[in-house]
């Protein structure tokens, strides 16, 4: 045979066996030198083309229970196994936390770090849970759920607004490390404070929960749109949306839920540790003192089987018109978000943070803001459920943007203000 002949011939048989000899894969290697990056005790079957690993985080900084980072040297067309099991550190009662609460029905994937989009379901085995895809991409991102960083935050505030005159782009305030915590202030026209409600959003005050920070951008993104209920609100309401709360522990990649001294939605006390606790309770004082803080809406995802729902306070511990306002407002949020297709479930039973929930009940946010607010004012904490084939980007951004609709409509039932 002709030589020329023959390598042609080497060459057609190499590419027809990708996975052979003629063309091996390049070593699978693992990267998580980025924001929000959280992985630990890799193990990579460079034969099975499979990565074993745990989630990553300090636990005494939170639930170890995220996991994101990037698998470099996939072959083209080739499928690459995941395997993940429960993070093995000890939490508060000296054990493990559950298995469950890292091990998403369906990973999450992207090829650049923008777009992300769920695995086939996992399979669970024993200990283990096995995620398989193909990502047709020489690098893939791999999470828990659709990260959320303070770098993005800090970008979508930054560039609504540039893009809308409604939106006012500023921070917070600075995190105990240093980090700007961004938030968005939404109005427009030229009624004055005095006269217009107000409506606090505020998300992320668990690191580990990504998905509430993809419901607060859908809700900013709502009252700046062309709707014209949305410019309702934007003209009767002074509107506030921080995305991420615990900016540290989201950047750092651990799970910020039950953090030592204690987390963010722990530490609504007369003497709050965090940063971002602090600077938020001071300006929600100022909307209590002005007689105007309306609507506090704090954003969570729950456990893995739960629908969307809200958290109440129990009756006992409030009054009249509060009751009634809250019930409304509930009724409202329950008819919006389960007219959401692909539907997202949504609960019209709230469950209940008093006495019996948690030892610092009473420092927990909504319930602070409850107590401590108007009259009128409607204090709650929405779960939005982020184990389910909707719970992706968008789902997410259609709670914001039903829940965005709800103030406006319940708004728009009030007396305005004088």
């Amino acid at each position: 045979m002709n030589h020329h002949v023959l390598v042609a011939v080497l060459a057609i048989v190499c590419l027809s066996h990708v996975s052979g000899a003629c063309q091996a894969n390049e070593p699978l290697a693992i990267v998580a030198d980025f924001e929000g990056a959280s992985v630990r005790d890799v193990a990579i079957d460079q034969q099975e083309r499979s990565v074993s690993f745990m989630p990553g985080g300090d636990p005494q900084r939170g639930w170890p229970c995220w996991w994101y980072f990037r698998i470099d040297g996939i072959g083209i067309d080739e499928e690459i196994t995941l395997r993940l099991r429960g993070s093995s550190a000890t939490i508060e009662k000296q054990k493990p936390l559950s298995a469950f609460w890292a091990m998403p029905a369906q990973a999450t994937y992207s090829i650049d770090g923008k777009s992300w989009r769920h695995t086939a379901r996992g399979e669970r085995q024993g200990e283990w849970m096995t995620y398989n895809l193909k990502p047709n991409a020489p690098s893939v991102y791999v999470a828990w759920g659709p990260p959320y960083t303070p770098k993005t935050a800090e970008r979508f505030v930054r560039e609504t607004g540039k893009r809308s005159s409604h939106a006012t782009a500023t921070e917070l305030c600075r995190s105990r490390d240093g980090r700007t915590v961004p938030m968005l202030h939404v109005r427009e026209g030229q009624r004055e404070s005095k006269d217009r409600f107000g409506v606090w959003v505020q998300a992320r005050q668990h690191a580990w929960e990504s998905g509430s920070s993809w419901v607060a951008q859908g809700f900013a993104q709502w009252i700046i749109g062309d709707d014209p209920s949305a410019a309702w609100l934007r003209q009767h309401a002074d509107i506030y949306v921080i995305p991420i709360m615990d900016v540290d522990n989201t950047a750092t990649g651990n799970g910020g839920k039950n953090a030592l001294p204690h987390d963010h939605n722990r530490d609504w006390s007369p003497k709050p540790h965090w940063n971002e606790t602090m600077a938020a309770q001071r300006m929600v004082l100022d909307l209590i003192a002005d007689d105007r803080m309306d609507v506090f809406l704090d954003l969570h995802n729950p456990a893995p089987g739960d629908p969307c729902f809200f958290y109440i306070l129990p009756e006992e511990l409030i009054k009249e018109p509060m009751i009634g306002l809250r019930n409304r407002f509930i009724d409202l949020a329950y008819a919006k978000i389960r007219q959401i297709k692909p539907m997202i479930p949504m609960s019209n039973k709230p469950k209940i943070t008093g006495v019996n929930y948690h030892p610092l009940w009473r420092q927990i946010s909504a319930n602070w803001v409850s107590m401590n607010g108007n009259a009128d004012t409607v204090s709650l904490c929405l779960e939005t459920a982020w184990n389910l084939p909707s719970s992706t980007t968008a789902g997410y951004q259609a709670v914001g943007a039903s829940l965005a609709a709800t103030v406006d409509e319940y708004l728009a039932e009030r007396p305005e203000l004088p």
